[in-house]
């Protein structure tokens, strides 16, 4: 189907052979889009409309004008039947980038090639690790598209609706964490079929400015007939253009029945929807019109057109020659012939393609049954002769075998153990076709079973949850007793899937019936089921009630001098005698677990690495700062490595808390970006609100004043969280009492504490309560509460004194120092953040010493030490500089306003508000809430919010004591 007026043949390539026609609007945005590339324009571009509406035609239009710029242009798509194939779209462009990028990508470029499926460049020193888990693979890829892109680059990714699971992962994160400089990912797809979660991945960038959405519409009548058909009679095109409701498709097929003397009326008028989901959406009657064009093709023309339509990505001349069972004098004259009626097209890297994806879905679905098994069986055989890998073969392979073949399975569980690390959910399906192949008989009960469990593993870090749930409820209820080692282990992950879900009292049961069945777990698989009963506090169960289950298994590893055991059971009751404030205690488990798990080969730590980042979490309780982050360290190389992914947010999180309370902020916000992907793709809402919480940590001081980020994290913490009260949902609330805090909102913040803490506080983490309690002082005193503030910070200088550690005396000594302060006690409070500041400075927390002294320089100066709080001030601005605390660099420099004598030099920052945003900084000086400002000035709290923010920017203060304080002055 040409255009008019053009050779038969002329349309090829990947973009078609048609002109564009209009589009001038969209045309427009993506120029815009182009001339601010690195600029601060959006990381991706998502393009929907329906099917055959122009997007890959337009998507071709915009690389050519890329490339006529100097942009380099990779491009991919997605295709229908091959939805099970990692990467696919990305393996297309990237192997695109062969010999394209400098040094540096080639060598990322041969190092991700064999994962992603591209073709490597030539000798390389990088070997790519034998199992990369698939969130460090997002994040090289998105180094690969920095450093290729470094002049500017185009990833064209068409047909995402169709996008595989990994894809649309991957692509995620490229929205979520947009690479940095002039790289633009277009997205191509129909709204309609695209996954839901790959829907809301580019909604929530379209709310952080990281996409831009282009919707296509039908094309108007004068620019589809005088563009694709200006030499049919003008009242005719009309009538096709109106039967084909815009659609350029739709359109561009009447007009070829025309042409060919078919009736309209036979063509269009009464026929059916088309079958298949790939013509989702498009007008009833373009199928057959599609399918007419086959109508004069010669029988053999027909089967080669079939098997390009059945073979897809692998349609190229001599896996088609092998398929067809044609000669290549014989398949020459069929390509040609079918050439010449653009019905098929040249693909890229050698391969042929069906003219348009939905006519590649009509052909394969009017293909006989038997002829679409028997093409598949011949490309299998066809691939594994060239020796392709397993993951090509499979898809060929399940749409062939339909009975029990131990060669074919074997080639589908190769498959599955090639995806597991990178693409869980293609792992997860070929181990299901494995099972509805597998018979359902004695025989092979135990192998199903094995196979379940494996599944369930694929599934549960693919973010399957309940799914693996179900499987591993079966595999638990079914198991034989000659079992018993299959059995313990899918107690033990469905345990661990419970947590995830939130279903504590589920997997503390769950575990504890297996402990007392009457033919129970042996002695070593007490020890494996004992640790998981263990680490169930303090998410839900506080640890007094474990503590004897974890003695007995440290017992139990003992008798039968079962190191890895012992250092696990260890590990566990640190971090339990940690949280709960028994650090004299904590500290020697510590000891004797850091002691053992040092000595141990990563092999024995294998089954450990959950313990390992419990014993890193109470050191860092504990204040042992560097022992933490090495033994995080050595946690995630491992569980990397042995593909424990579920377990890496919570080592990267124990790793960002040290960088955190050392003020290692950038690097902070790496580790926690990352478990957040992590978070995500696991699927677990309360694992991911742990995380929040601690990004938000992060934000709180890593962010300039009055940046609203770190609160609207905290706000999904707490979200995600839902009504939970344990450990996760406290530190979530804490967050969000932090965050409102520092966004100048201390009535919100004492709520949070509040909710956080319940009942007499008890729900405060004990061994940093003094932390929060600091929290809730400050925000009494900013609401006029002193007689809470009073008793609050006299429970914290009780319970920093109990606990002995450095970070919590200097947090309580800074309560009792605000408490002085407003009790006009200059004196006092100045010797209490001095000691506040030696108490951090010998600890190492860098982040804490720094706030001690940017809040000690000012009151030392008001006590007549000016030289003293000025070199305070200083070094607490450097530390805050280096380490990337915005928040505590912004309160050197207001403390740096300080003229002789302590005098304020009011400053001129107020001169840059609008008036409404000095009407409402002059309402937070009368001291009214946000919802107060609200009413009186008839807004919505939001949008009071939105205006503080702006204010607290513009005046680079962190607080609304520090505005209020500001309008005095100026």
């Amino acid at each position: 189907m040409t255009p008019a007026g053009a050779a038969p043949g002329a349309a090829t390539g990947r973009t078609g052979g048609n002109p564009l026609v209009g589009r001038t609007a969209e045309i427009d945005q993506l120029d815009a889009v182009f001339d601010r590339l690195g600029r601060g324009s959006p990381a991706v571009v998502d393009l929907t409309g329906a099917a055959g509406i122009g997007k890959s035609r337009l998507v071709g239009e915009l690389c050519r004008r890329a490339e006529r710029r100097g942009v380099t242009v990779l491009r991919g798509r997605a295709t229908e039947y091959e939805q099970h194939l990692p990467f696919q779209p990305f393996a297309e462009a990237i192997a695109e980038a062969d010999d394209r990028g400098p040094g540096a990508a080639t060598e990322l470029l041969a190092a991700l090639s064999p994962v992603l499926g591209g073709r490597a460049t030539g000798p390389s020193t990088v070997t790519a690790p034998p199992a990369v888990d698939r969130f460090a693979l997002h994040r090289s890829t998105a180094r690969l598209l920095a450093q290729l892109g470094t002049e500017g680059l185009v990833v064209a990714l068409d047909d995402m609706h169709w996008a595989d699971p990994a894809s649309s992962e991957l692509l995620d994160h490229l929205v979520r964490h947009p690479v940095p400089g002039p790289v633009v990912l277009v997205v191509a797809r129909r709204d309609r079929q695209t996954p839901p979660a790959l829907t809301v991945a580019l909604t929530r960038g379209l709310d952080t400015g990281a996409v831009i959405r282009i919707g296509l519409g039908p094309l108007p009548e004068q620019e589809c007939v005088e563009g694709l058909a200006p030499d049919l009679p003008r009242v005719r095109a009309a009538r096709l253009h109106a039967v084909s409701e815009g659609n350029p498709l739709y359109f561009l097929a009447l007009v070829h029945a025309h042409r060919e003397g078919a009736a309209l009326g036979r063509t269009a008028s009464s026929a059916s929807p088309p079958t298949g989901d790939g013509t989702d959406g498009l007008p009833v009657g373009l199928g057959p019109l599609l399918l007419n064009e086959m109508t004069p093709l010669t029988p053999s023309q027909r089967r080669t057109l079939e098997a390009v339509a059945v073979l897809g990505d692998h349609a190229t001349p001599s896996v088609l020659g092998a398929t067809a069972c044609r000669t290549d004098a014989e398949l020459d004259g069929d390509l040609d012939a079918l050439a010449r009626r653009d019905l098929v097209r040249a693909g890229p890297g050698g391969r042929l393609m069906l003219r348009h994806p939905v006519l590649r879905t009509l052909v394969y679905e009017s293909t006989s049954s038997w002829r679409r098994v028997d093409i598949h069986r011949r490309a299998a055989v066809e691939l594994a002769r060239t020796g392709a890998p397993a993951i090509e073969r499979a898809p060929h392979i399940e749409r062939s075998v339909t009975a029990w073949d131990t060669g074919a399975t074997a080639v589908l569980r190769q498959a599955a153990e090639e995806t597991a690390s990178t693409a869980p959910t293609s792992c997860a399906h070929w181990l299901g076709t494995v099972l509805r192949l597998l018979p359902d008989t004695a025989e092979h009960a135990a192998e199903r079973r094995r196979l379940m469990l494996g599944r369930a593993r694929a599934l549960g870090v693919a973010g399957g949850l309940r799914e693996s749930r179900e499987l591993l409820h079966h595999v638990i209820s079914t198991s034989g007793p000659d079992e018993a080692a299959v059995r313990a282990s899918a107690v033990v992950l469905c345990a661990l899937v419970e947590r995830h879900l939130g279903r504590y009292p589920e997997a503390i049961a769950l575990l504890r019936r297996e402990l007392t069945r009457k033919v129970g777990p042996s002695a070593a698989e007490r020890i494996s089921i004992g640790l998981e009963l263990g680490s169930s506090a303090p998410h839900n169960t506080p640890y007094p009630q474990v503590r004897d289950e974890i003695a007995r298994t440290l017992s139990a590893a003992r008798s039968l001098e079962d190191v890895p055991g012992e250092a696990g059971a260890l590990a566990l009751a640190a971090f339990g005698e940690a949280y709960e404030g028994g650090t004299a205690t904590a500290a020697g488990f510590a000891g004797q677990a850091a002691e053992l798990m040092d000595g141990l080969p990563d092999g024995d730590l294998t089954s450990l690495c959950e313990p390992l980042a419990r014993l890193g979490w109470a050191e860092a309780f504990l204040g042992r700062f560097t022992d933490a982050e090495r033994h995080a360290d050595r946690g995630l190389e491992i569980a990397r490595r042995s593909g424990q992914v579920y377990l890496l947010p919570l080592l990267l999180l124990c790793k960002a808390h040290v960088r955190i309370q050392t003020c290692r902020l950038p690097s902070a916000r790496q580790l926690v970006d990352e478990a957040e992907d992590i978070a995500r793709g696991i699927g677990s809402s309360e694992l991911l609100s742990f995380v929040l919480a601690n990004k938000a940590q992060v934000l709180v001081v890593a962010s300039a004043p009055g940046d609203p980020e770190a609160l609207a994290v905290a706000e999904e913490a707490v979200s995600c969280m839902g009504p939970s009260d344990n450990w996760r949902a406290s530190m979530a609330w804490c967050m969000l009492g932090y965050a409102a805090l520092t966004g100048g909102d201390p009535h919100r913040a004492r709520d949070a504490l509040l909710r956080a803490g319940g009942d007499d506080l008890h729900g405060l983490q004990p061994s940093m309560r003094p932390l929060f309690l600091e929290i809730l002082v400050t925000a009494a005193l900013l609401t006029g509460d002193a007689g809470s503030a009073a008793a609050w910070a006299e429970r914290a200088h009780k319970e920093a004194d109990r606990l002995g550690l450095p970070v919590q005396r200097s947090s309580a000594l800074r309560s009792a120092a605000q408490l002085a302060l407003h009790g006009g006690d200059p004196v006092t409070a100045a010797a209490l953040l001095s000691e506040a500041v030696e108490e951090c400075a010998r600890s190492g927390a860098v982040l804490w010493e720094a706030r001690s002294l940017l809040l000690a320089a000012p009151v030392l100066t008001a006590a007549g030490h000016q030289a003293r709080g000025e070199a305070m001030r200083e070094r607490g601005h450097r530390l805050a500089t280096t380490g990337g605390a915005h928040l505590l660099a912004g309160l050197a420099t207001a403390g740096a306003t300080a003229g002789p004598g302590g005098s304020r030099i009011p400053p001129q920052r107020l001169a840059s508000l609008t008036a409404r945003e000095r009407e409402v900084a002059a309402l937070v000086a009368e001291g009214l809430t946000n919802q107060a400002i609200a009413d009186r000035l008839y807004l919505s709290p939001r949008t009071v919010e939105t205006h503080l923010s702006r204010v607290y920017r513009k005046t680079d203060v962190a607080s609304r004591a520090a505005l209020a304080a500001l309008m005095a002055r100026g």
